[in-house]
């Protein structure tokens, strides 16, 4: 569904992406991820044809950005971090603008904005001005513009950018609706325990250089290759950490927040006899779980902070 190879962006003696070669499925929700000045928002507008790279190919529904933009405009919905409204229509002629310029006409423009209003949950706002919304149902809006025309491919470059909680939660919760609807999303976003939670593929870039491509898991996996165990015990945890830092399995056990964590052996897979171990060796559990790596943590690990 996109697809990019070598794609290079370069601006005098900064490249803001470099050789960047990703591939996204039909119905892939992906997370887009950096630090600002990484080069998230040049490959959004490079794939929405509104840039021209210095070099590389990219494809869009299998059509070229160099030969087919106005095909890829027909199937792309492009949704920047800041977007201008007018301030003087109310929400309903805001929608009814662009369907028109989308050459939906007659009674079924109506019908589109008003079926619009409603998946974003602004249906009870459309007789109000655009300049009576909070940021959050502007950017319910923005999404119910780049929708009018039934895009495959939705680009949204930081949609929940300087939206409180609540409005944060919408946002997830109409992207996760729009990938049940089929689209394939490219989202890019600072909010990384929400990405993890509704993608299914992440990308990591920094400098302008992909880090890393892959199914959310794999990510995760690639952070930590040894499994740490988060061990509750009644009684002697000392005495707990000794009896697992003589297994095999168990390379390291600290003791920290009442909790034992015991790191086992790079490639370890089943651990199952570790509570049993515990359990005939006279100590109670309270909590036995892996502690699970999030996408902030591989992040964190997989980046240096250093933009281009």
């Amino acid at each position: 569904m996109i697809k990019t190879q070598d794609l290079t962006k370069v601006y005098g003696q900064l490249r803001a992406i470099d050789n960047l070669t990703l591939e996204l499925d039909d119905g892939d929700l992906f997370g887009y991820i950096g630090p600002n000045g990484s080069g998230k928002t040049t490959t959004m507008r490079i794939l929405a044809t509104l840039l021209q790279p210095t070099w590389g190919e990219a494809y869009v529904c299998d059509y070229s950005i160099y030969t087919h933009p106005k095909e890829i405009r027909r199937l792309i919905g492009y949704m920047p971090d800041f977007f201008g409204v007018y301030d003087d229509m109310k929400v309903i002629e805001y929608l009814e603008f662009f369907a028109a310029a989308y050459r939906i006409k007659g009674p079924a423009r109506r019908k589109k904005c008003q079926e619009m209003l409603e998946l974003v949950d602004l249906a009870y706002k459309r007789d109000a001005l655009v300049t009576s919304l909070s940021r959050g149902m502007t950017q319910r809006l923005g999404l119910a513009r780049v929708l009018l025309h039934d895009p495959q491919v939705l680009l949204l470059d930081e949609p929940a950018s300087g939206l409180d909680p609540r409005a944060r939660i919408e946002i997830r919760r109409l992207l996760k609706q729009l990938r049940n609807m089929g689209k394939t999303i490219m989202v890019s976003s600072h909010i990384l325990p929400e990405l993890a939670d509704i993608c299914n593929k992440v990308g990591i870039i920094e400098r302008g250089e992909l880090l890393v491509s892959a199914e959310v898991a794999d990510v995760m996996r690639r952070v930590r290759q040894q499994p740490l165990l988060k061990i509750g015990i009644v009684g002697d945890a000392e005495a707990a950490a000794k009896v697992l830092e003589d297994h095999d399995l168990v390379d390291r056990v600290e003791l920290r927040d009442g909790h034992l964590y015991a790191t086992l052996v790079q490639g370890t897979e089943d651990y199952s006899d570790l509570p049993t171990l515990l359990i005939h060796s006279g100590f109670k559990l309270t909590t036995f779980v892996e502690d699970e790596v999030n996408l902030e943590t591989a992040f964190m690990a997989l980046t240096q902070g250093i933009t281009a």
